[in-house]
């Protein structure tokens, strides 16, 4: 059966990018960059999805942070390997960060603001607000970048183009409550281990409150799954009551964990901690580290309300349920992120089965560069399996298909040492290994690097 495909209006371009989100814009501005004409297609503001809320490019939904930002760590050694290859989304985030301990986290607004406005000035590149509902006819290579929230009639297309049984849908996403509205003589500012200077608030719980939170959450209406999602969980993302299914402990050896977080007045541990973390600079929002829940609005009001220091919260958003549209990616995907079998289509984002901002940048960053390749009729390339990006890639494409499942970057997917490294001089041998080879790569293959 062929995939739907439907006529792009009318607009002369190299490059068409479907999707405006971190990966569609970088996609687009490392196409741009290399002297192709790009078009970037963004349904906003004429539809949203069920959790978008602005007009902006690159918005950000799930949380504003990118994670840990030490070289040493896998996330970390992506993003430097992002920026030697000019990451726009990584810039970006540079210039509008807010304060997170060891984390690059960013102001939300800020942010997509910048990002918009850039794309939108880039001489090469022309933002449509429109919708597209099938797979484009292009003569041109196709990215297509609309991320977890893929409307229906695009993800119906999709699933033709990659076999429904390779085609995913699932995610949650945390609540954000008022600062204002926090009890502050009890919750306190503190970082695990005192590492950075307490970019956290914690709300600490004693061993009656815990069990009580447990229950409550245990027995709460929770929203009912559509007809068309099926109930298969990220492991890095799992819902509080989906853990809570697990064991009793399950959320005080998780997002709860109080090791590392004393009560400042007391210098005691906690039974639990629940963090919140910083939503942007003027500290006025807060995100519920690890709380994303299908539990109905009600209940997540009245039940998050009994957590210490959160009696009086008031929730600027809600926890909610959305689709994750993921392929299973070693079915469909070559290395290079073009769909097997289809000449000019390129996957980006999420939509290949990473998990996180920062992979799903990652790989706009991978189908931008090969598709100016194949308008400049040059060879694709695929970055070496010893970089982040390069581990990413191969774990995307080499997993067993029965076996896949999405996955944030992690050293488990690097190839294993071919000598004794002390453990604790490991994340510094993978570092310093990865951008050597990056930087090899680069000069094998000639890749711009520059604005």
């Amino acid at each position: 059966m062929e995939p739907m495909k439907s006529e792009i209006p009318q607009q002369n371009a190299d490059i068409t990018v479907i999707g405006g989100g971190l990966a569609g814009c970088e996609a687009a501005w490392q196409a741009a960059n290399r002297n192709c004409s790009v078009i970037i297609y963004d349904m906003k503001p004429n539809k949203f999805s069920p959790a978008h809320v602005s007009p902006n490019l690159a918005e950000l939904v799930c949380s504003n942070s990118l994670r840990s930002a030490d070289i040493h760590s896998a996330v970390g050694l992506l993003k430097e390997e992002m920026r030697q290859l000019n990451s726009l989304i990584i810039a970006t985030a540079e210039e509008t960060r807010v304060p997170a301990g060891k984390a690059l986290a960013v102001d939300r607004e800020q942010f997509a603001e910048s990002i918009t406005r850039q794309i939108q000035d880039h001489p090469l590149i022309t933002v449509v607000r429109d919708e597209i509902t099938a797979i484009p006819q292009s003569k041109g290579p196709v990215i297509i970048a609309t991320g977890p929230l893929t409307s229906d009639s695009l993800a119906e297309a999709l699933a033709v183009l990659a076999g429904v049984r390779h085609l995913a849908f699932y995610d949650a996403i945390a609540p954000i409550i008022a600062a204002d509205s926090l009890d502050y003589n009890t919750v306190y500012e503190a970082s695990r281990y005192q590492e950075g200077p307490g970019d956290y608030l914690n709300c600490p719980m004693n061993k009656e409150q815990y069990i009580n939170f447990i229950e409550a959450v245990r027995n709460a209406q929770k929203v009912p799954l559509k007809s068309f999602e099926e109930q298969k969980y990220f492991e890095g993302c799992l819902p509080i009551e989906v853990m809570i299914e697990r064991g009793d402990e399950t959320l005080r050896f998780g997002p709860l964990k109080p090791v590392g977080l004393p009560v400042p007045t007391t210098g005691e541990i906690p039974y639990a901690v629940v963090q919140l973390r910083q939503e942007n600079r003027e500290k006025s929002s807060y995100n519920m580290v690890g709380f994303q829940t299908k539990l109905t609005y009600a209940e997540q009001k009245r039940i998050f309300s009994m957590i210490p220091g959160m009696a009086k919260a008031e929730f600027l958003r809600l926890g909610s349920i959305h689709r994750n549209t993921f392929v299973c990616a070693p079915a469909v995907l070559d290395p290079t992120l073009k769909f097997k079998g289809a000449n000019n289509i390129f996957l980006a984002g999420q939509l290949t089965g990473v998990e996180g901002y920062v992979e799903s940048t990652a790989m706009g960053i991978l189908a931008g560069i090969n598709a100016a390749r194949s308008v400049r009729g040059e060879d694709f390339i695929v970055p070496p399996v010893v970089t982040a990006l390069g581990a990413l890639v191969s774990h995307l494409t080499n997993t067993e298909v029965k076996k896949f499942q999405p996955s944030n970057v992690n050293f488990g997917l690097f190839p294993d040492f071919t000598q004794k490294i002390p453990k604790k001089l490991r994340g510094q041998y993978r570092a310093e290994n990865a951008l050597r080879a990056l930087q090899q790569w680069i000069q094998e293959n000639s890749i711009n690097t520059g604005s």
